[in-house]
C-alpha cells in the first residue's frame, strides 16, 4: 500500500477570548471604557487621550482597544505618573458619582424601539439621521435620569465604509466589527451563560445572543444572529443595516419587534410606555397582544391596553419611505398569529391596510403603528401636519387637519455635538444651573456677555481644529485614490482656515439637491476664486448602495472639485461617519441645506452646528421652518414659484448665489484692525441666543413627556386597574356600538335656513332626532362645513356640534345653532360619531356616518 504524501483533517477552530491584564490601580477603567459615557463627557475622551495618544488614534478612539493593546511597560509607566493617576481617580469618581443617581420614579418608564443607534463612530450599528436621533435620545434619557431601556441590533458589519474610486465612484466597503472589541458586554444568566432569546419564524426558531451597551443609566439591549445555532440563511438577519430583500427586512423586523420584546420579556423587564421610533418595530405590540391574550384577555380588551401605552413616532413625509410586505410573504412568517390572537387572517392583515378589505393592498408596518398606537407623531411641526396628510385615510371621516397626530420637533444632544471649546465657553459664561435647564433662553442670552474676541478665537480654533483634521485624516487616502500625488498637494495646501467655509455634508439622496450649488459653474466659479473673499464648500455623505441617483451626484460633485478652477474650493471628504461630523458642524462658519420641500422631516445636523457658533443657510422645511430667525441665519423660502421642479432649481441656485454675494460674504469679510467682523461675530451670538435653546435633546425628552408618556401612561394606569376593568369596559362598549351602528336611524331633521341660502351674522337652528338603538347616549352629532382653499383642497371651515336637549326611551334630540361668519361658497353635512368620555380620541374608534 503506497503511504499518502499528507493526511490532514480540518481544524475545528474555537474562539479564544485574550484579555489583557491591567494593574490593580487601573482596573475602574475596563468599566468606565464598557459605559458609553465617555462618548459625550470630554474630560474621559482627554483621559484616553492621555494613555497613549498615538495608540488612541491608531484605534480610533476605542477605549477598550487602547486598554487591550497598551502594553506592559506602558501600563507600569501610566501606574507611577502621578498626574494621569490623578485625572484617572477624579475622571472615576466624576463618573461614579453620576451613575450613582436613581432613575425619577414620578416619570413614566420607557421601553424604546429603534432598528439603529448613533452612540459614537467606534460602534457601527447606525447609517444616518435616525441612528443619530436614537442616540441622542438615549444619552439624554441617561442625563435626565428616566427609567428607559432601549432594543436594537448588533450588527455584524454595520452601515458600509465609503470609499471614491479615481473618477468620483462611490465604493461600499463592508468591515466585520470584532465584538469582543467594542464597548458592549454580554448579558449573562445566573448561570453565567450568554443569554439567548428564541424568536419564532415560520416552523421553526431564530436564536438571538443577548448583548447590551451602558449608555450612563440607560441600557441598550442589542440582538445578534450571527451565531452558530441559526442557519446560514438566518445569520445574516444582523448583518447589516438596510441590506438585503424585502424577506430579510422581514425577518429583521420580527426580530426587533417581537424579537425584542421576548428580549424584555426573559429579562424580567416591564415598562409603562413601549416607544416604536419608526415602523420598524411595529411588530413588538402584535407580541404585547398575544402576551395579553395569553394571560385570558380577548383581542379586542388587549388591544386597549397595548394602544393606551404605545407611541409610535415617524421619520419619513411620503408613503413611499415606509415598509410594505406582499400577503404572500407576509403570510409566510406571520400565518399562525391570528389563532394567537383570536381573530381571523383577514382582520389582522387588515390592521396593516389603509382599506382593510383590499386583498390587494400590501401590509404596511406603519398602518399597523397607527392602528396599535394610541399616539402618533412627526418629528418637526410641518412634518406633524405633512403626516396628518399622509395617514389621513387610516382615520375615514375625518380631515387631516383634525387627527389626532401630533409632533416633537426633534433636538441634538448638546454634550454630545457641542465642541469641547465651546462647552468650556459656556461653563465659564453661562449659569450653573445650564446643563439641568437647556432650554431657558435666558440662560443663553448670556452669550451675548462674551466678548467678541472671545467668540472669534473660539470659532478660529475649531476651523483649525477641522483643516488639520482633514489633511491628517484624507492626505493618505487621496494619494491613494487621486493617483497624482502634485495635484493632492496642490489640493492640501488650499485649504484655508481663514476663507468662508460653507458645509453640505448629509446622506445623499436627490430630495436633498445636493447639485443645488452648481446650477451655475460660471456663476460659481467667480464666487470660489474671489481672492479678497475667497471661500470653500465642503461636501460628505453617503448614498445608499441601491440608490443610483444619488451615487451619481456624489461623482458629478467630486468631477466638478477636480476642476482647475474649484481644485481645493469643493472639496468632497468621504466616509461621512460620527467623528467626521463632530468636526464639521464645529469646523465650518455656514451649514447649508438646501432640501425639496417639504421633504426633510426634521433634519438635525444644522442645529448640532448652532451649538457650535455655526449659522444655517437652508430652505425653510424641517426644524428649520420653526428655528429661523431674522439675523440669526439665512432662509430660503418655501414657497413654490413655478411647478416645474427645473425651473425651482434654477430659482433657488440663483437666490443663494445672491445672498452669498450681496449679505453673507460682505458681512464675512467686513474684519476690523483685529482681524474679524463684528456683524459677523453679531449673527452667530443671535443664533446661539435666540434658536439653539429651542434645539436641544433636553427639550425633545421633556416633549415627549409632557405631550404623550404623561398622559398615555396615566390613561393606561386607569384601564388596567382592577383586573384591567375599564378596559374590559370600553371594549365591550365598542363591540356594542359596532354591532348597533348600521341600525342607527335619523327620524327627524329640521332647520329654519332659508332654501335661497345663510347670511353672515345671522344664526340659525338645527334640530335632529336619533333612534340610538338603545345605546343610551353614545352618539354625538355635530354639523361639519368645508371650504376648498386655494391649493384647491378641501379643508375644514367651521364645526359645530350640536348638544342632547332631552330623550324619549331610544330616541335622542340634538339641537344647535349656526352662525356663518364670512360669505361665500360652502358644502355642509351632518357628521355622527360614537362618543366617551373615556377615549382618547376619536380616532381610538373611527365609526362615522354622514347624514345630508
Amino acid at each position: 500500500m503506497k503511504i499518502k504524501a499528507d493526511y490532514v483533517n480540518q481544524p475545528q477552530w474555537k474562539e479564544l477570548t485574550v484579555k489583557s491584564r491591567l494593574p490593580e490601580q487601573l482596573k475602574c477603567l475596563d468599566e468606565l471604557s464598557h459605559n458609553m459615557w465617555w462618548a459625550w463627557n470630554y474630560e474621559a475622551r482627554e483621559l484616553w487621550k492621555s494613555l497613549d495618544e498615538k495608540l488612541y488614534e491608531e484605534v480610533g478612539h476605542n477605549p477598550v482597544m487602547l486598554l487591550e493593546r497598551l502594553t506592559y511597560d506602558r501600563k507600569e509607566e501610566i501606574v507611577k505618573d502621578k498626574a494621569i493617576m490623578k485625572r484617572v481617580k477624579d475622571v472615576y469618581a466624576l463618573f461614579r458619582d453620576y451613575m450613582s443617581v436613581k432613575p425619577n420614579k414620578k416619570r413614566p418608564s420607557v421601553a424604546y424601539f429603534c432598528m439603529e443607534y448613533g452612540l459614537n463612530q467606534v460602534l457601527k450599528i447606525y447609517s444616518g439621521g435616525l441612528g443619530m436621533l436614537a442616540g441622542d435620545y438615549i444619552k439624554e434619557a441617561s442625563d435626565s435620569n428616566v427609567d428607559m431601556c432601549a432594543i436594537g441590533f448588533l450588527y455584524r458589519f454595520g452601515y458600509f465604509k465609503q470609499s471614491l474610486s479615481m473618477d468620483g465612484q462611490q465604493i461600499a466597503n463592508y468591515d466585520a466589527q470584532n465584538f469582543n472589541s467594542l464597548p458592549i458586554e454580554r448579558v449573562l444568566d445566573e448561570n453565567g451563560n450568554q443569554v439567548v432569546v428564541d424568536v419564532p419564524y415560520v416552523n421553526y426558531q431564530v436564536h438571538a445572543l443577548v448583548w447590551k451597551v451602558n449608555v450612563g443609566r440607560v441600557t441598550l439591549y442589542l440582538l445578534d444572529t450571527d451565531n452558530e445555532m441559526n442557519s446560514d440563511f438566518d445569520k445574516p438577519i444582523t448583518h447589516s443595516l438596510y441590506g438585503g430583500d424585502w424577506e430579510n427586512r422581514l425577518k429583521q423586523e420580527i426580530l426587533l419587534g417581537i424579537g425584542g420584546m421576548l428580549t424584555l420579556k426573559k429579562l424580567g423587564i416591564k415598562k409603562q410606555i413601549y416607544h416604536c421610533n419608526e415602523g420598524h418595530a411595529a411588530l413588538c405590540n402584535l407580541q404585547r397582544l398575544c402576551d395579553y391574550v395569553e394571560e385570558g384577555l380577548t383581542f379586542n380588551q388587549a388591544l386597549e391596553l397595548v394602544r393606551a401605552s404605545s407611541l409610535y413616532t415617524v421619520h419619513t413625509p411620503v408613503p413611499a419611505g415606509h415598509d410594505y410586505f406582499d400577503e404572500g410573504l407576509f403570510g409566510k412568517y406571520m400565518g399562525g398569529y391570528p389563532a394567537k390572537l383570536g381573530i381571523t387572517w383577514d382582520e389582522f392583515i387588515g390592521m396593516g391596510r389603509i382599506n382593510p378589505e383590499d386583498h390587494g393592498e400590501k401590509f404596511c408596518m406603519s398602518t399597523f403603528a397607527c392602528n396599535t398606537c394610541q399616539e402618533v407623531n412627526g418629528v418637526s411641526k410641518l412634518h406633524g401636519w405633512v403626516s396628518q396628510k399622509m395617514f389621513a385615510d387610516i382615520w375615514k371621516g375625518y380631515y387631516p387637519e383634525e387627527n389626532h397626530v401630533g409632533y416633537v420637533t426633534n433636538g441634538v444632544h448638546f454634550p454630545t455635538w457641542t465642541a469641547t471649546e465651546w462647552r468650556k465657553l459656556y461653563a465659564k459664561y453661562f449659569d450653573e444651573s445650564f446643563m439641568g435647564d437647556q432650554s431657558n433662553e435666558k440662560i443663553w442670552e448670556a452669550i451675548y456677555n462674551v466678548p467678541d474676541d472671545e467668540i472669534w478665537e473660539t470659532r478660529m480654533a475649531l476651523k483649525k481644529k477641522l483643516t488639520d483634521y482633514i489633511r491628517t485624516k484624507f492626505t493618505e487616502t487621496w494619494l491613494k485614490n487621486q493617483g497624482d500625488p502634485s495635484r493632492v498637494v496642490s489640493l492640501l495646501e488650499r485649504i484655508n482656515p481663514n476663507a468662508l467655509m460653507i458645509g453640505f455634508c448629509r446622506r445623499f439622496a436627490t430630495y436633498k439637491r445636493a447639485h443645488l450649488l452648481f446650477t451655475d459653474l460660471d456663476r460659481l466659479a467667480k464666487i470660489v476664486n474671489n481672492p479678497e473673499r475667497p471661500v470653500q464648500f465642503l461636501f460628505s455623505g453617503k448614498a445608499h448602495p441601491a440608490d443610483g441617483a444619488g451615487q451619481g451626484l456624489i461623482k458629478k460633485i467630486f468631477e466638478i472639485s477636480q476642476r482647475p478652477e474649484f481644485l481645493g474650493k469643493i472639496i468632497f471628504l468621504e466616509d461621512y461617519d460620527m467623528q467626521l461630523a463632530r468636526r464639521l458642524v464645529s469646523g465650518v462658519d455656514i451649514w447649508m441645506n438646501t432640501p425639496t420641500r417639504p421633504l426633510e422631516a426634521s433634519g438635525t445636523s444644522g442645529e448640532k452646528a448652532e451649538m457650535n457658533g455655526v449659522v444655517n443657510l437652508s430652505v425653510l422645511d424641517g426644524w428649520w421652518l420653526e428655528g429661523y430667525r431674522e439675523g440669526a441665519g439665512w432662509a430660503l423660502t418655501e414657497k413654490r414659484t413655478y411647478k416645474n421642479q427645473g425651473y425651482q432649481d434654477q430659482l433657488d441656485a440663483a437666490t443663494i448665489y445672491g445672498l452669498l454675494e450681496n449679505e453673507i460674504l460682505p458681512l464675512y469679510y467686513n474684519k476690523n484692525e483685529k482681524g474679524y467682523s463684528e456683524s459677523w461675530i453679531k449673527v452667530i451670538k443671535n443664533s446661539i441666543a435666540q434658536i439653539a435653546p429651542h434645539y436641544t435633546m433636553k427639550r425633545q425628552l421633556d416633549d415627549y413627556y409632557d405631550k404623550f408618556y404623561n398622559k398615555e401612561s396615566a390613561r393606561f394606569k386607569k384601564l388596567s386597574a382592577n383586573d384591567n376593568s375599564l378596559a374590559k369596559e370600553i371594549a365591550q362598549w365598542k363591540e356594542t356600538v359596532a354591532e348597533r351602528w348600521d341600525s342607527i336611524r335619523i327620524v327627524s331633521r329640521e332647520n329654519d335656513i332659508p332654501s335661497t341660502g345663510a347670511e353672515t351674522g345671522v344664526e340659525y337652528n338645527l334640530k335632529v332626532v336619533v333612534d340610538e338603538q338603545g345605546l343610551n347616549d353614545a352618539i354625538g352629532l355635530e354639523l361639519v362645513s368645508v371650504k376648498t382653499n386655494e391649493n384647491g383642497e378641501e379643508v375644514i371651515s367651521n364645526i359645530f356640534p350640536l348638544k342632547v336637549t332631552g330623550n324619549e326611551g331610544n330616541l335622542y334630540t340634538f339641537e344647535g345653532k349656526i352662525e356663518a361668519s364670512s360669505a361665500g361658497t360652502y358644502k355642509t353635512a351632518i357628521r355622527m360619531y360614537p362618543k366617551n368620555a373615556n377615549l382618547p380620541h376619536r380616532q381610538d374608534f373611527c365609526y362615522v356616518k354622514w347624514i345630508e
